[in-house]
Order: C-alpha cells, then structure tokens, then sequence
C-alpha cells in the first residue's frame, strides 16, 4: 500500500527528540501557555517574517479569531473561494458575515482576482485568499483591489511570499499539513500590532489577564505539547518543502504529463498535496485503488453548492471553473520523503489507467 500521505514516515526519526521535548513539558506542569508556547511564537513569527504569530486550538478558530480581530461583523461580505475546505466560509458566517464566493484561475486553481473584483460591493469587508495546495494565490492581484485580505495559509506554512501582505495570515497543524503537530493546532500570523492584541484576548475568553474581560471571546489555546512537537519540526521544514518539491520535479520527470494535466509550478509552490487533473478521474482512481495506491479527490462539491450554503442562493454552473476543478481533480501520493520506486509505481497504474504502454 502506498498511503497518500505518510506522516509517520517524516515523525518517525524524530521520536527519542519527541519524547525528551514531551518530558520536559511534564516535569514542568506547564501545559497551557507558558514556555513552549511563548517560544514556538516567537520562532514561528521569525520563519514567517512578521511581527506576531499567536498559537491558537486549531486552523478554524485560527480563521474565526482572526476574521473577528479585522473587525468583520454581522452585515458585512467576505470574498472567498469555493473550491476550499469548508472551514474558509464555515469562519465568515460564524462571526455573522456573508461569504461571497469568486471564482478559480483554471491553471492555479486559486482565486482569480477579475473574478473576485467583479463581486466586491460596498459591504465587501475583506477578501480570503486560500493558497490552495500549497500554492501561494495571486497577492499581488488582489491587494491592488484595495480591501484587507486575510490569508488562509492552512495548507502553505513554509511557502514564500505569504503572510506577510494579508492583515492576518492564518495556519492549521493537523498531522497531512507541512509544518504539522501531532494533533490539533494552529496559528494567527498579523503584521498589524493592535489586531494580534485582539486575538490574544479572542483566544482567551477576552482577557490578556484571567482577571479583566475586554471582550467575548472563546477558549482556543495551542497546548504545550503541540507547541513542543512543533518546535521540533519546524527547523525541518524547509527540507521537507524542498522533498515535496523535488517529488513533484521527478513525477513530471516520469512522464506523468503525458497523460493528466499536471499541477502549474512555481518557486513558491510547496505542495501540500499533488493534485493532478483528468476527466478520466474515475478510471485512473479505480486503478490506482487496485494496485493499493491511495489517491483523494478534494471539493467534489464545492462550498457554493454545499447544503449548508443553499442560504446564499448559488446554482449548479455559477462558479465554471471551480465546478470544472471539483470534477477532476485528483490527488496522488505524496509527502516530504517519499520514494523514487513509490512515484514509478503510481505513474506506471496512471499510464494504463488511460490505456499508455509504460
């Protein structure tokens, strides 16, 4: 079996560093901030190049709190993609907003910014680029548009160029993610001093100092486990972003192009995942699925055509572009590691998926 995703593989060497880091953290009974947390902080804030990073409990409190921080409320609009997890509109109607989805560039799969300028109105408060896959979205683009931008980097910690032009960059640690904890987690990056002092206090019941209560916030803490783990892989990350993308050279190198449309690059692109794309979706999944290849296809219902969403009044055919991706995506195995003879093995199964001698 060839997983689509091996964490264990990338954890695994790091197991006694683990446990020494995990018993520092019992003999201190500091397991709710403290020195760890304090620490990762500060080391995350310097990889990112910003100002503040905040741990938080997960990458969707990351979003609520940093949406709530950017002062977005009940009656405003929030521009998002829908080919996303559903985490990224999931956090604009939970603080009351109303999520406005754009369509996708067909080639970057990630927000296109003519689409997204035909949709902005005097309620657009904001705009969430997702940089989906670990491909940074066009910034560039978007920022000229004029409105603050959130960025949902969720699946991107480690690319360059991000978090640095959006207000807050937000970031989850779940155990497929680059930087990954070995459990839930996430991270608030802002370059804007008085927002970071807002979600400190959102992420802790309103309070800088369990005594005074400014605000209504919630419990959403990154514990000092996590934040332990993650110390540890961090200064690995760089060479794990850099595996990824020397597996993505090398199954271009295979062939894999000659039969699905290949995932567009760029020096920033860090793939978080490998999403190739094939109206023969179906048949090449099937294959795989026989020779013991795990693959995914992700958003095959996009977020403007989820049930939860039907409020908003989208149809079938809005959104082309995102609606051609959740097609036909699919995603093939791949994490900072894996192997020469594991990528043969998948482009051989997709090639006579689609009928090419290998």
């Amino acid at each position: 079996m060839i997983p689509l995703v091996d964490v264990k593989a990338q954890y695994a060497p790091f197991i006694p560093e683990l446990q020494a880091r995990f018993a520092d953290v019992l003999e201190s009974g500091r397991f709710i901030f403290g020195p760890e947390v304090e620490a990762f902080e500060r080391e995350a804030a310097t990889y990112l190049g910003v100002p503040h990073a905040i741990g938080v409990a997960n990458g969707t409190d990351a979003l609520v709190l940093a949406l709530e921080a950017m002062g977005v409320e009940r009656g405003d609009e929030v521009i998002c993609p829908a080919f996303t997890f559903y985490a990224t509109a999931e956090a604009i109607a939970r603080v009351g907003a109303t999520p406005v989805f754009a369509d996708i560039d067909p080639v970057t799969l990630d927000l296109d910014p003519a689409a997204v300028a035909d949709v902005v109105t005097q309620r657009t408060k904001a705009i969430v680029p997702v940089h989906l896959f670990g491909r940074p979205a066009a910034l560039d683009g978007l920022a000229a548009l004029g409105l603050p931008l959130l960025e949902d980097a969720a699946q991107a910690f480690g690319a360059p160029g991000i978090a640095t032009t959006g207000v807050c960059s937000t970031f989850s640690f779940f155990p497929t993610k680059n930087l990954f904890a070995l459990g839930d987690g996430g991270l608030v990056a802002c370059i804007d001093d008085a927002v970071a002092e807002t979600v400190r206090k959102l992420r802790f019941h309103g309070s800088r100092d369990k005594q005074t209560f400014e605000l209504i916030g919630v419990n959403s803490r990154l514990d000092a486990i996590q934040a332990a783990a993650l110390r540890v892989f961090l200064p690995h990350l760089a060479g794990w972003n850099a595996a990824r993308r020397e597996a993505a050279a090398r199954y271009a190198e295979l062939g894999l192009g000659d039969v699905v449309e290949l995932p567009a690059d760029e020096p920033g692109h860090v793939y978080h995942m490998y999403v190739v794309r094939s109206p023969e979706r179906a048949r090449i999944a099937e294959a795989l699925r026989d020779a013991g290849i795990a693959s995914a296809s992700y958003y095959v219902t996009p977020l403007h055509l989820q049930p939860a969403m039907a409020y908003l009044g989208y149809r079938p055919g809005s959104l082309p572009e995102t609606e051609r991706a959740a097609d036909e995506n699919l995603a093939l195995p791949m994490w900072g590691g894996i192997g020469p003879d594991e990528q043969e093995a998948v482009v051989a199964t997709v090639k006579s998926a689609v009928g090419v001698a290998v």
